[in-house]
């Protein structure tokens, strides 16, 4: 561990949040002696953000908890174009009023994670639409475009990787890092943002915009970046074969969020309850250094954590209680995922994929060869095999030991 002198970079480095720091020392140094604006920013491709996400929004509730001020920038502007980091394609244009929806659906799970308000230290939400909606083409060239190179831009992962790949690059998306390094230089004008975080890929994009500060207003600007984060088994984080694992209950109930982190790998624990709990270090230390059958402790205190700062207390107890009734007791718990079916019945196979507890008919029709789809407690093994209801009845679907779900009479 580093000897910081801020509490902010002390926690951020204790907690393991630190890849790359443009200057640490100075960083630390601004940090101990004032209130530091910092800010994050987030595309509104989706009408919730997942958990891919959530190291990012727990930065900013780190930087809240150490007498920081946090600004969530919302992408209402850059997302009509879309961050070519990372994708091998041109991302689908969205209309004004999907972005805006998108953005009302994204803005609950912060309002549970900071604390918004007038004051020096409260959280403000504001949308780069509202500026760079308002530059003149010409304008932002004249004024912006001439502190970039080409050179230096095709040099970009972003760039680089898709035309190594030969997949073809918008001239629209080529100005993405334009558009987000002066995101940066008009909040450290407007908001006197002086910090800018993100992750691992995010690295060239934040260090082009401390550049544009520098060059065009000579101000002191700071980056700071998150390790890339993999599950131990080198998976994305936040990614599994039933799809994202998103923060809103509207796209992911709330049963299956805490499932996920019930179902961790055991190696991963430690790390994820620094990283997404508010736990104290002593804790942490005694839950993960838990062995055998006991680490499942530690799962679950994860998962309950994790669930209440995102979706709230209420949803944590319910879910706990369900995990309950389902593995201990083998009844079928109140809030596990529901799916109605017609009185014609549905086939298995489709029933799985509807669900989500597969990806596709082929992974049912495996899943359903090597016997590990039970219907109360029967094992089935045909695709075929149609699952009709009674009026006012239901029944237990199960996929192995840790999916299961109510189907009911539609």
């Amino acid at each position: 561990m580093n000897n910081y002198t801020s509490e902010l970079m002390r926690v951020l480095d204790e907690r393991g949040y630190i890849h790359q720091v443009t200057d640490a020392a100075g960083l630390d140094a601004l940090a101990a002696r004032q209130i530091v604006p910092g800010y994050i920013g987030f595309d509104a491709t989706a009408p919730s953000l997942h958990i891919g996400s959530l190291v990012q929004i727990m930065m900013l509730r780190r930087l809240q908890q150490a007498g920081h001020k946090p600004v969530v920038l919302m992408g209402g502007g850059t997302t009509r174009i879309g961050d070519p980091t990372g994708r091998d394609e041109s991302r689908k244009m969205l209309t004004d009023e999907t972005i805006a929806a998108n953005i009302e659906g994204i803005r609950t799970v912060f309002e549970r994670l900071l604390t918004f308000g007038e004051g020096p230290t409260d959280a403000v939400m504001v949308d780069n639409q509202d500026w760079l909606g308002e530059l003149g083409y010409i304008e932002m060239l004249q004024k912006v475009g001439t502190h970039f190179t080409v050179n230096r831009m095709l040099t970009f992962d972003s760039v680089r990787l898709r035309l190594e790949r030969e997949q073809p690059m918008t001239f629209l998306e080529f100005n993405y890092m334009i558009l987000q390094g002066y995101d940066f230089r008009h909040l450290a004008q407007d908001m006197g943002v002086r910090l800018q975080m993100g992750g691992s890929d995010q690295w060239g994009n934040i260090v082009n915009g401390m550049e544009l500060g520098r060059r065009m207003d000579g101000s002191e600007l700071f980056g700071l970046t998150t390790p890339l984060l993999t599950t131990a088994d080198g998976g994305k984080m936040g990614k599994t074969a039933s799809g994202a694992v998103w923060l809103n209950e509207a796209q992911l109930p709330n049963y299956d969020f805490w499932q996920y982190w019930r179902n961790v790998d055991d190696r991963d624990v430690g790390r994820f309850l620094r990283l997404f709990t508010d736990l104290d270090l002593a804790e942490i230390a005694r839950l993960e250094a838990l062995e055998g059958a006991q680490i499942n402790e530690a799962k679950t205190v994860l998962a309950n954590e994790v669930t209440t700062l995102v979706r709230g207390a209420e949803a944590a107890r319910l879910a706990e209680r369900t995990a309950a009734e389902t593995f201990a007791g083998g009844g079928a718990g109140s809030d596990l995922p529901t799916l109605a079916v017609g009185a014609d019945g549905m086939r298995i196979g489709a029933v799985l994929t509807e669900l989500g507890f597969t990806a596709s008919n082929g992974e049912a029709k495996r899943k359903l060869a090597e016997g590990a789809v039970k219907l109360d407690g029967a094992v089935i093994t045909e695709p075929g095999h149609l699952v009709t209801v009674a009026q006012g009845g239901e029944c237990k679907l199960s996929l192995g030991k840790k999916k299961h779900a109510i189907i009911r009479a539609q």
